[in-house]
C-alpha cells in the first residue's frame, strides 16, 4: 500500500485525539465544567447565608424605626454599644474552653 492511503485516517485520527483531549482537560471542557458546579454549590450556600444575615439586620433595623420603636430593643442596643449593665441587672459570664496549648506554650 502506498503512503498517502494513510494520510487521512491519521490525520482524522490525530485531529480526534486532540479534540477528545480538550473536550475533557480544555478550558471549558469537563473537568472546567465540574469545578464550575462544585464552585457554584459552595457560592449557593454563601448566598443563602448572607440572605439570612440580611434578613436579621433588616429586622433589627425595623424595630429600631421611629414608628415602630421597641424600648427594649433600643435599651439592648445602647447598653450593648455602651459596654453597661444597669445595676438591677444579672450579669451572666461565659466560660470560655481551656485553651490546650496552655498558657505557658509560645505561639
Amino acid at each position: 500500500m502506498r503512503f498517502t492511503a494513510f494520510i487521512f485516517p491519521l490525520l482524522a485520527l490525530g485531529a480526534g485525539g486532540y479534540f477528545g483531549y480538550h473536550l475533557q482537560n480544555g478550558d471549558h471542557g469537563l473537568e472546567a465544567r465540574a469545578d464550575l458546579d462544585r464552585r457554584t454549590n459552595v457560592l449557593e450556600g454563601e448566598l443563602a447565608g448572607l440572605r439570612e444575615v440580611r434578613l436579621r439586620i433588616e429586622r433589627d433595623v425595623a424595630l429600631l424605626e421611629p414608628e415602630s420603636l421597641d424600648p427594649d430593643m433600643l435599651d439592648e442596643r445602647a447598653r450593648a454599644i455602651l459596654n453597661l449593665a444597669h445595676p438591677d441587672d444579672l450579669v451572666m459570664m461565659k466560660r470560655r474552653a481551656p485553651d490546650p496549648t496552655g498558657p505557658l506554650v509560645k505561639r
